[in-house]
């Protein structure tokens, strides 16, 4: 007999790169079979179509597609907000499928408070200027997901913690840590600037719900995080957010506030961004 299915007002994913080695696919299945949200906002990256490869693409990968179709006829209305690796999309934004749109912003206005959500590229200073640095870092990390996996796999094998080597990198990195402290100020800067006192992003794949404090003003910043190395998610139900990580099968509430041609399509593309943002000033680093 199956588990009864979670409902859930909304729920929020980013970052599962389909089409890559690095994605946890069936985990991102059982999740979504998991649970029956109202709302379904893929917050960018869903497909990872800067890492495509016409020679992996697992029925896995196809299941879950299949299974995101399948909960726009069931009646969840899903948003689908783009972000770097799926870029192509944006071509595209402001269509609307019955129950399924593609934009680069998503506004929500909840019970107690209104929620700006975007993917987050767009403050990536290396999504900027340094575009193919991007590209090669992501196939690096790619390997590095890979070999982590493997490792992984070791340790619990010996009844040991798993383990995650680009968060041990990262925090002892001290420019990744500014980085990412960096990246979230902008983030909320921005919807603080725009009459929003809560912002949801992705890309960083740093999971997180912290308030922060801009110019005398708080603002709640939450992070979804992804799905090729914490498998994590947001929840929206009961008026409160928390982090849902698959591994430990607990959430993380709010109230604990855990604290040539083609690159010329590129650059229109993200130029049109910037513009939506209405961010005409260089993004410091």
């Amino acid at each position: 007999m199956s588990k009864e299915k979670r409902t859930l007002d909304i729920v929020v994913l980013s970052d599962l790169h389909l089409g890559t080695y690095g994605c946890h696919a069936k985990e991102i299945l059982n999740y979504l079979q998991s649970i029956n949200p109202k709302k379904l906002i893929l917050n960018g990256d869903i497909v990872d179509i800067w890492q495509f490869k016409k020679r992996y693409f697992p029925k896995e990968h196809l299941m879950v597609i299949n299974h995101l179709l399948k909960l726009a006829e069931q009646g969840t209305e899903i948003t689908y907000v783009t972000g770097n690796h799926d870029e192509l999309i944006r071509k595209v934004s402001g269509l609307k499928l019955d129950k399924i749109e593609i934009v680069n912003k998503k506004e929500l206005v909840l019970t107690n408070h209104r929620a700006l959500i975007f993917h987050g590229d767009i403050f990536d200073v290396t999504m900027q200027y340094s575009k193919w640095l991007t590209k090669i870092g992501g196939t690096s990390y790619e390997w590095l997901v890979l070999l982590n996996r493997m490792v992984n796999k070791i340790l619990v094998s010996l009844n040991k913690d798993r383990i995650s080597l680009s968060k041990k990198i990262k925090s002892s990195v001290k420019k990744a840590v500014s980085y990412i402290n960096d990246f979230e100020e902008l983030c909320a800067k921005t919807a603080l600037e725009k009459g929003f006192d809560t912002v949801i992003c992705g890309h960083i794949h740093e999971p997180t719900i912290r308030e922060l404090t801009i110019n005398d003003k708080k603002i709640t910043y939450l992070n979804s995080g992804d799905w090729i190395e914490n498998l994590t998610s947001l929840e929206y139900s009961d008026n409160k957010w928390s982090i849902y990580s698959y591994f430990n099968q607990w959430a993380i509430t709010e109230e604990q506030k855990v604290v040539s041609k083609i690159a010329h399509s590129h650059k229109k593309l993200f130029d049109e961004l910037l513009e939506e943002f209405q961010i005409g000033q260089k993004v410091k680093a």
